[in-house]
């Protein structure tokens, strides 16, 4: 029914538009469209604008509304940077036209770094404020140049592009560059290809760079010239590898210096001359020979097949030492020259500029005993000898310092005869002697058993230390052999000779018990003589034994010179006095018989003799 009612209304309305009946024809409009059909108008009429007061609007006129809006107003609720021009510039602010209800107020602190800014100038800008309290529209051009600065920044990362930046400062490690109004860090490392000495040499320039990496968490950016110059020189590198040729001399500039080697620049590309192939000559550091930044000429040796690797050459540049050797020179002769390598069989010395021979430990001295070559010569020192090889192909050089002085054997004979008493250094101990220096080259053997007339040595060093001067007489000479045998004992006599008689068999000393040992005990007669007591001499008169520290009689019962072998016992002594009672008893009872004496006489002395051996 209200359906019927609204369609009843418009038809009410179109019927009020209708020609009024005699009126002109000619002022009345055309009829519309609704008035010839007014079924099909009803049918197609928009109920819901009707019902909200919407005028309807032809398509065609919206679309250029619409495109006069695009054109002459900025979307004030989008974050995006737009451009505005500059209309007016105040004492503090600067106002910008971005096309909107109203113009914005940018502060002239933002505009610093452009001091040349002026009305008309086209500036990136941010809307902040949409509205302030007064409805003032307020932007941001630092804000907008962040932005603006991170989208070329992630661009020239992306894109590879290069960026110019300037050096601001030195910090930690590298350098703060200013791009687009970022700061970004320059590691040392990515300044230049080769290594930096002055980091301040940088600070103030604009330089180009490259981004290398964004890390957007933290907003770091991370940018390098170094990466522009390895593509520079990758270019040169692939020119200059392609004409490569082993023996080609180039000239390059000192580009680094290790214990090792030097690296020289050859204008792009590296190569390296190895510490062996900078000079003939032996040297400890490259830096005896060059220095950072020199020019110098050098051949190429090698390289592998892809050319990353390039081996230089110095010292072939100029002729071989052994080439330029005196040719008149020959075994025999002397020569000088300086100790440059110090082995332990021996020393190389520097004869002439890249010509070294070997002195061998051996012939260093006449003893024959070997010693480290450190003990004659050092590095450094300069020293004369004689050649005693040479070989020109081979460039070997065998040199001699001993023989530069008489061999001392070659008057042994009369220097040291057999039975000749000298005075020699112990050098050093074998487990069967001492070996002794008489002079520089002859040395002589001691025999462990010719130390000592009564000592019994089971090592010399029990008996004497290396470095004691030792007195020895000369016992045997082998000149062929170069062999001299020593004794120390042989300086003076025998003791045991004049102990024949001193302790000779049957002769009685007093003396203590030193020591009870398996199966006896031993005393001490003198420093050389000491006697063993068998367990059954310690016997004494009254049955029991000698103990420790104990004095007593004691009577030799075996000397042996040869072995230096003493027995002595204590038990004889008194066993003696009994056989000695015994036999003045029988004496006795003889001469008691040729008086007629009876049987009790002799017995009574019997009886007299036992009761004084039992202590009655």
């Amino acid at each position: 029914m209200a359906e019927e009612n609204k369609k009843q209304d418009v038809q009410d309305e179109n019927l009020d538009v209708q020609p009024v009946a005699g009126m002109a024809t000619s002022s009345q409009p055309a009829p519309s469209e609704q008035q010839e059909n007014p079924e099909k108008f009803l049918e197609e009429f928009n109920w819901h604008n009707y019902e909200e007061g919407i005028d309807p609007i032809d398509d065609k006129k919206l679309e250029e509304f619409e495109q006069l809006v695009e054109e002459n107003f900025v979307d004030t609720l989008n974050d995006e940077v737009v451009t505005g021009k500059v209309i007016n510039i105040t004492d503090r602010d600067a106002i910008i036209d971005i096309n909107a209800k109203s113009e914005g107020v940018i502060s002239l602190n933002e505009f610093r770094y452009n001091p040349d800014l002026k009305e008309g100038d086209d500036v990136e800008v941010l809307i902040d404020v949409r509205e302030d309290a007064t409805g003032q529209l307020i932007l941001s051009h630092r804000k907008a140049r962040v932005i603006k600065a991170w989208e070329r920044v992630n661009q020239a990362h992306d894109e590879g592009l290069i960026v110019n930046g300037f050096v601001k400062c030195r910090t930690k490690g590298g350098m703060i560059v200013d791009v687009f109004g970022i700061e970004a860090f320059l590691p040392g490392s990515q300044i230049d290809v080769k290594p930096i000495r002055d980091y301040d040499a940088y600070v103030g320039k604009t330089m180009e760079f490259k981004v290398v990496k964004i890390n957007h968490e933290f907003k770091n950016v991370v940018v390098s010239h170094k990466a522009l110059i390895e593509a520079d020189i990758e270019e040169q590198k692939k020119e200059i590898i392609g004409q490569l040729e082993k023996g080609q001399v180039l000239e390059g500039t000192v580009k680094n210096i290790t214990s090792y080697g030097v690296f020289v620049d050859l204008g792009g590309v590296d190569g390296l001359v190895h510490i062996t192939d900078l000079s003939w000559s032996r040297i400890n550091h490259p830096n005896e020979i060059v220095e950072l930044d020199q020019k110098l000429n050098v051949v190429i040796l090698d390289f592998d097949e892809a050319k990353t690797r390039i081996q230089l050459g110095l010292k072939q540049l100029s002729k071989h030492p052994w080439e330029a050797l005196d040719e008149n020179l020959k075994v025999g002769d002397k020569v000088k020259g300086k100790v440059v390598v110090i082995a332990d069989y021996g020393a190389f010395i520097e004869v002439a500029e890249g010509v070294e021979g070997l002195i061998h430990v051996s012939e260093m001295s006449w003893s024959t005993h070997l010693r480290s070559a450190q003990d004659f010569v050092n590095v450094g020192n300069e020293v004369e000898a004689q050649i005693l090889t040479l070989d020109r192909e081979d460039r070997k050089m065998s040199l001699g310092i001993k023989q530069l002085t008489p061999d001392p054997w070659t008057d042994i004979t009369s220097k040291y005869p057999v039975g000749s008493k000298h005075k020699g250094i112990v050098r050093n101990f074998t487990n069967f002697g001492v070996f002794v220096e008489l002079e520089e080259g002859i040395d002589g053997l001691i025999y462990i058993s010719d130390l000592s007339w009564t000592k019994k040595i089971k090592h010399p060093s029990e008996f004497t230390n290396v470095g004691d001067e030792l007195e020895v007489v000369v016992l045997e000479l082998d000149v062929e052999g170069r062999k001299l045998s020593l004794g120390h004992k042989q300086v003076e006599d025998n003791p045991w000779d004049k102990y024949v008689s001193e302790f000779a068999v049957g002769t009685k000393h007093t003396a203590e018990i030193a020591e009870i040992v398996d199966k006896g005990a031993t005393i001490d007669f003198n420093e050389d003589i000491t006697a063993f007591v068998p367990t059954r001499h310690l016997e004494k008169e009254d049955g029991n034994k000698l103990t420790k520290g104990e004095s007593a009689e004691f009577q030799i019962i075996e000397f042996n010179k040869e072995f230096k072998r003493v027995v002595a016992s204590h038990m004889v002594i008194h066993k003696e006095e009994e056989q000695q009672i015994v036999k003045q008893a029988a004496k006795k009872a003889a001469a008691k018989n040729e008086d007629k004496t009876t049987i009790g006489d002799v017995n009574a002395d019997l009886q007299a003799l036992k009761d004084k051996m039992e202590g009655k």
